[in-house]
């Protein structure tokens, strides 16, 4: 099985990602998470667990043979700067430097053009810069940019395009799956796209962007 290392994992949707891999018969995920007390979640559910902080070095969470990186973290809007970007940014050096074969960034819609944006430009700049600096990493990436996120009940079905030109919603739980179909080798690599709530399959959806 591949060992996943999930940045974020404490997050609601970093839950929802964990819960995933967890169930899969692919993917073991390594939830890391930046506090003692979020240990014991994870725990008693038999996941692994590494303690990160992203505002630090993190070399150190790499010494479980990583396989691959799964970023769904956010400072939620507290320190964009140094969790959003240098946070990113940090994990994205030690990935290299550990040669992981694919780094899946969760960014958002908007975060290709945040001048342009009405609201939270200070986050978008940042996810901007984090996504750039994958892009030029040298790693193998994926880049999943959904629309605003809400807690409905999973769909399965998406609508996805390099760039939608639209604003829409999009569940939780369609992105935690979307998020698990890209860590797969033959899905979307050095692909950067948006996803919004539709009425395609993920797994269709995605067929589309790995064959351009």
């Amino acid at each position: 099985m591949e060992q996943i290392l999930v940045a974020g994992a404490n997050g609601t949707t970093g839950k929802k990602i964990v819960q995933l891999l967890h169930e899969s018969q692919y993917f073991n995920p390594i939830a890391m998470v930046r506090k003692e007390d979020e240990l014991p979640y994870f725990k008693a559910k038999n996941i692994d667990t590494v303690l990160g902080d992203l505002e630090e070095d993190v070399s150190h969470v790499f010494k479980n043979n990583i396989d691959k990186v799964l970023f769904a973290a956010g400072s939620g809007g507290k320190n964009v700067v140094g969790v959003d970007q240098e946070g990113a940014k940090r994990l994205i050096d030690a990935s290299k430097k550990n040669n992981i074969r694919k780094f899946v960034m969760l960014s958002s819609m908007g975060a290709d053009e945040p001048s342009k944006a009405e609201e939270l430009q200070d986050y978008l700049k940042a996810k901007h810069n984090a996504d750039e600096y994958l892009k030029d990493s040298g790693l193998n990436y994926a880049i999943v940019r959904p629309g605003s996120l809400t807690n409905d009940e999973l769909t399965n079905k998406i609508e996805l395009a390099r760039k939608l030109n639209k604003r829409g919603k999009i569940s939780r739980n369609d992105v935690a799956q979307t998020l698990v179909h890209v860590l797969n080798d033959d899905v979307a690599n050095k692909a950067t796209f948006e996803i919004l709530s539709g009425e395609t399959l993920i797994g269709e959806a995605l067929d589309k962007v790995s064959a351009d």
